[in-house]
């Protein structure tokens, strides 16, 4: 008899939400989420994560938990307690001291055991370092459930590759890596996103190892970045465009295509903390992974500085100057505010005394009033700038007559060196 498969999505954000909407044009998907508000917007058919149009979010909206296909969005536990996929895409942040947090992780795989039940599949999406799934979230399944691990349930992981903002490469048009707890379970797992993935999957031969792939996915682009935002410095130092450098070294065919900026986000800013912990508990110290992740974690002090720097060659009084910061979501045309490494410039250059204020069309700015206690602006300020500093690289910002805003002596850095109009810095 072929399996009934009934999928619930724990956790409906930026992964969440684009898997549950892809697994309900053909199955049964129940999502879950503790954000009341969340579930409620879900509900009206809106999503502010903007990850899916409205239009295609009510598409697969269905009313009740019992339809053939479609998303049932819900906070209710008990109404995940039938089906027999949970599928877990939990955000996994790192705290002020850079640490791992995998809080998220733990209450979600608490609430799924409490609903467990035998010949179920629990499959992890989040980012973690390797061996997480085995070592942490499947003995609180065991434990809360009170069934044994490979024998009455089982566990998969498919790492997320999400990328935020991009209406492209969306959820089904991007290779998915599976795994499983069992080689049998391995083939369910990559059968089930095989049947909604058409870029195809990559089923390997055990959970650590998709672990593994998808944590140095990110420290890969991370260190690479790191490389070049350190370019910018030294080029800035010897007065060499460094866009230029990069585009005329980009004229041989293997050189790799990145660009210096600010490095924040849910995954390059975050993921290679995951890895160095798991080395450092074996007894590994990397050093690579966290030059690169103290390069980056750097550059907001950089920006900050090089603006000031500007701002005394122009003979502007630093001391209550005004700056216009344009943009403040981690990267362009984007809502994502996570983890945002343009508050480490709003913060400095703070503290160098100046008078910031920042508009971003696309931010929601309450949420940034509660994640960063910093006011925002959705509305372009009709005001005169000592300095602006385009921190994201939005389409609106290409839109903006810079002269209209700037004091006579006013300068623009181009932290993304996205601007056609004349710049007094950049990376």
């Amino acid at each position: 008899m072929k399996e009934k498969i009934k999928i619930a999505i724990i956790g409906l954000g930026y992964v969440g939400l684009p898997l549950a909407r892809l697994f309900a044009t053909k199955y049964n998907v129940i999502g879950f989420d503790i954000n009341k508000n969340r579930i409620a917007e879900l509900k009206k058919g809106t999503d502010s994560t903007l990850e899916v149009s409205d239009n295609v979010l009510k598409q697969v909206l269905v009313n009740n938990s019992k339809s053939e296909k479609g998303l049932y969005c819900t906070t209710e536990i008990n109404n995940i307690k039938n089906c027999n996929y949970y599928i877990v895409t939990v955000p996994t942040p790192v705290d002020k001291k850079n640490k791992p947090d995998l809080t998220p992780l733990i209450k979600s795989s608490e609430a799924v055991g409490s609903v467990l039940k035998p010949q179920d599949i629990v499959i992890y999406e989040s980012t973690v370092y390797p061996g997480a799934t085995e070592e942490v979230c499947v003995p609180i399944l065991e434990e809360v459930s009170g069934l044994k691990f490979n024998k009455d349930f089982f566990v998969g992981y498919s790492p997320e590759r999400i990328n935020p903002g991009d209406k492209e490469h969306t959820v089904e048009k991007i290779l998915k890596v599976t795994a499983g707890s069992m080689p049998k379970i391995g083939k369910k797992v990559d059968n089930l996103y095989a049947s909604v993935i058409t870029a195809g999957t990559h089923l390997a031969p055990t959970i650590k190892v998709a672990e593994a792939a998808k944590v140095i996915e990110n420290s890969q682009r991370d260190i690479n970045i790191a490389f070049v935002n350190e370019l910018a410095k030294i080029f800035n130092l010897l007065n060499i465009d460094t866009q230029a450098v990069l585009e005329a070294a980009g004229t041989k065919w293997n050189f790799l295509p990145f660009k210096p900026g600010l490095v924040g986000g849910h995954c390059i800013g975050v993921d290679p903390y995951y890895l160095a912990q798991k080395a450092q508990e074996v007894g590994y110290h990397p050093e690579i992974i966290l030059a690169g992740r103290r390069m980056n974690d750097s550059m907001g002090n950089y920006v900050a500085s090089e603006v000031v720097k500007l701002l005394v060659q122009q003979d502007i009084k630093v001391k209550n100057s005004r700056i216009l910061v344009l943009g403040i979501t981690f990267k362009e045309n984007c809502p994502d505010v996570r983890n945002t490494k343009v508050v480490d410039v709003i913060e400095n250059l703070k503290e160098f005394g100046t008078d910031v204020t920042i508009f971003d069309p696309w931010a929601n700015s309450t949420e940034v009033k509660h994640e960063y206690g910093i006011e925002t602006l959705k509305i372009m300020p009709q005001n005169k700038f000592d300095g602006i500093v385009l921190a994201v690289s939005h389409n609106e910002f290409l839109e903006i007559d810079y002269n209209k805003y700037l004091n006579p002596k006013g300068i623009i850095y181009d932290v993304k060196g996205f601007l056609n109009c004349e710049v007094h810095g950049k990376l």
